[in-house]
């Protein structure tokens, strides 16, 4: 059986004006046999929510083998220092950025039973999502669906780099998705 857990739930500020003020992603734990697998470790400032979250559920970060970046923007990384024990996996587009990672090319790759990276670009050209099988079907989304209301007003995320292939991609999750992980928020169900 899958287990996901929440390590820490982003968030996203904007100023009147939309500039952004403010991001942490999102961080999520996927254990599935004997992977452990984190999504987006986040920022230094959610560095505290993260180590807390692993004592609560009694896993240690030097466990974690696996580390998926949904992209390489800096609210989804700093953490990774966190994870020595771990590969680091990334869409090809910005290897250059994270080096040593491990770069995966095409439509998707499976990380292990049950678990998926999906390439869905349009915030930025290597943006994947991660797909799980596990009680219901998970997306957790990064910012392909940075938030619920772009899904919710199929909208594309405010930063992007192809508006079109962003909201492609948004509906390519919820074609899948009973519950998304958004990339600065709580997980929701999609029908709703």
């Amino acid at each position: 059986m899958i287990q996901l857990d929440i390590l820490a739930v982003g968030d996203l500020q904007r100023d009147p004006d939309g500039n952004v003020l403010k991001a942490d992603s999102t961080s999520v734990l996927i254990r599935s046999g004997s992977r452990t697998i984190v999504v987006d470790p986040s920022t230094r400032y959610m560095r505290p929510a993260v180590k807390t979250s692993f004592r609560q559920i009694g896993v240690f970060p030097k466990d974690v083998d696996t580390v998926i970046l949904t992209h390489s923007h800096r609210d989804h990384l700093e953490n990774l220092d966190l994870y020595q024990n771990a590969k680091v996996y990334i869409h090809s587009g910005a290897e250059s950025e994270v080096p040593g990672a491990i770069v995966v090319d095409g439509p998707e790759r499976r990380i292990c039973d049950g678990v998926r990276m999906v390439h869905t670009p349009g915030h930025c050209p290597e943006h994947c999502s991660v797909f799980v099988d596990a009680d219901r079907r998970y997306v957790v989304a990064g910012d392909a669906i940075p938030l619920e209301d772009n899904l919710r007003k199929m909208v594309p995320p405010r930063l992007n780099t192809d508006p079109a292939l962003a909201l492609q991609s948004i509906k390519n999750i919820a074609q899948y998705a009973q519950v998304v992980i958004p990339g600065h928020g709580f997980p929701f169900m999609t029908d709703r």
